[in-house]
């Protein structure tokens, strides 16, 4: 996780309607998220070839109010996976944000170290996010930015301009491991369009690696104005 301190402004187009940017200390974040689906189940069924397969994201933080109580989630500005089919149900059913591109990725253990990396493919040139970290896993403090970033149970997407899609994320408390280096290699406006390619020439505020978990998805609702 590549966490960069932005600008509101940057992500005002993409805020879906009822939600409000959910800052950290008063930073607002945007987070290139790279990740493993391994034994992968829709609706209880593992469908051929979509079981085990990359993903890279790029995300914000949002709240809604619901009924007096807040509910913080994440908003995808893109999804990249290998799968084509997976693009076209996300797209189309579910008015995502997918993008299919070659993927590739790396884990490895290094004596005591963790090296992890996912790569994608964008009009003929590869992209990565690399990471190698202590192979020592830490708890997240409360309170603290990793918190922040990783306790997000919601999803929400922008279906138009007085409706907004909702759905429940469940996961374990994550742990981390703490980031010894990062590369970046990525063109921004290549991957996501010139709204983010002042990222071309940023540094994240900060890089973790989490340690991953079982993840359940539940279905989601609509909010409409």
């Amino acid at each position: 996780m590549a966490n960069y301190a932005v600008d509101p402004r940057v992500l005002q187009p993409y805020l879906p309607y009822k939600t409000e940017l959910d800052l950290w200390e008063g930073t607002c974040y945007l987070s290139l998220v790279g990740f493993m689906f391994v034994n992968t189940k829709v609706m209880g069924i593992k469908v051929p070839f979509h079981v085990n397969f990359e993903e890279v994201n790029l995300r914000f933080y949002v709240r809604y109010l619901d009924g007096g109580e807040w509910k913080r989630g994440v908003v995808f500005i893109k999804e990249i996976v290998p799968k084509p089919a997976l693009t076209l149900v996300a797209n189309t059913l579910y008015k995502e944000h997918y993008e299919t591109m070659p993927m590739r990725h790396r884990w490895e253990v290094a004596g005591d170290n963790l090296a992890v990396e996912y790569h994608w493919k964008k009009h003929g040139m590869w992209h990565s996010l690399q990471i190698l970290a202590e192979n020592r896993l830490q708890d997240i403090s409360n309170g603290s930015e990793a918190e922040f970033i990783t306790e997000h149970y919601w999803g929400y997407t922008q279906i138009n301009a007085r409706k907004t899609s909702e759905y429940g994320v469940e996961h374990p408390r994550w742990q981390i491991y703490k980031a010894l280096s990062h590369t970046i290699e990525a063109d921004f406006a290549r991957t996501y369009g010139q709204s983010f390619a002042f990222l071309n020439h940023e540094t994240p505020k900060s890089v973790f690696l989490a340690e991953g978990s079982e993840i359940l998805v539940r279905e989601g609702k609509a909010i409409r104005g």
